[in-house]
């Protein structure tokens, strides 16, 4: 496992509340570390993939008497409290105590399964739309990348590509001009509000015009950003599965006040699009892993919210990703 007590100490999807039914057994990888997901009587539990006795993936077995999950290689069976209370080489056997599978805590939220590996400090981050019934909620993703979290999320809180990367959707090369703005480091993380650009159609009415963005980032690797407006609102939460320093998975929520006759297939596909044009980028970038040394690389006034979550991510003394 990878020992970064500030992403161990945090809540982690590991994947979708209606990918993991009654009786399912999933295998996922966080952080280094194999973890067997399954459900039993609407409970989702979360064990490290490794049976005590040889090391075989308990991912590989099977659910038995509905609420047990027995090890494929020699039947060793296991109670949803973890402990091993059958070997069948030796049913008159009772099992000891060590005979017990390390688990973690899970929460289900925004119909996804987060995970901490360790002790959480903090609730699962805020989706602050969830609740409003004005707003359509849109799950997109997930989307599999090869980079590491920090720089998926810098990416995210990064407007001045929005020209170049999504020229034609999400800004306009002939008008890249950032104004100047600024970013806030509290206690709930980073915060940049009044981040504008001009985008060509940036509400549907065929008409551009420059907007502004307020954009959030709760945790080391989930952030939101939200476009501002006294009419139509839309807003993007996105939060990053770390299976190991250079493989992640992005899932997405979209929420917006407007456009509830549009198909969700149509704004799932536009999210598609604008997330397939990030990968190649972030993918590419050298070093893989996110300097917090602010001189390894240049920055500009435009890039104040990144440097800022580089800041915040030094001085909570993240390793995991960071270079």
């Amino acid at each position: 496992m990878i020992d970064d007590p500030v992403l161990t100490d945090d809540w982690l999807v590991v994947g979708q509340s209606e990918d993991l039914k009654e009786g399912d057994i999933q295998a996922v990888r966080l952080l280094g570390q194999d973890l067997v997901l399954w459900r039993v009587n609407s409970q989702v539990l979360a064990w490290q993939d490794l049976c005590v006795h040889r090391g075989v993936r308990l991912s590989l077995g099977k659910v038995v008497g509905g609420d047990k999950l027995e090890c494929p290689y020699h039947g060793w069976t296991y109670n949803t409290k973890g402990q091993c209370i059958k070997m069948p080489a030796h049913p008159e056997q009772t099992p000891s105590e060590k005979a017990h599978v390390k688990s973690y805590q899970v929460r289900e939220q925004y119909n996804l399964l987060w995970v901490s590996l360790g002790e959480p400090e903090h609730d699962v981050p805020p989706l602050p739309e969830w609740d409003d019934t004005e707003f359509r909620k849109i799950p997109c993703g997930p989307y599999k990348l090869k980079a590491n979290g920090p720089r998926i999320i810098e990416n995210f809180l990064d407007i001045a590509h929005f020209p170049f990367v999504h020229e034609g959707i999400l800004g306009d090369r002939g008008q890249p001009e950032i104004e100047d703005y600024e970013a806030e480091i509290g206690p709930d993380g980073v915060t940049s509000k009044g981040v504008r650009v001009y985008q060509p159609d940036p509400f549907g009415t065929g008409e551009g015009e420059t907007v502004a963005y307020t954009y959030r980032a709760y945790r080391p690797l989930t952030a939101c950003l939200t476009k501002e407006s006294d009419g139509p609102r839309f807003s993007i939460f996105l939060t990053i599965t770390p299976h190991d320093i250079l493989e992640s998975t992005a899932w997405i929520w979209m929420a917006q006040n407007y456009g509830h006759d549009i198909p969700e297939d149509e704004l799932i596909a536009y999210q598609d699009e604008i997330f397939a044009q990030d990968v190649p980028i972030v993918e590419s970038q050298r070093p893989e892993l996110l300097p917090l040394d602010l001189q390894a690389e240049l920055h500009l006034r435009s890039d104040r919210t990144a440097i800022a979550y580089r800041k915040w991510l030094n001085e909570l003394g993240l390793t995991f990703g960071a270079a």
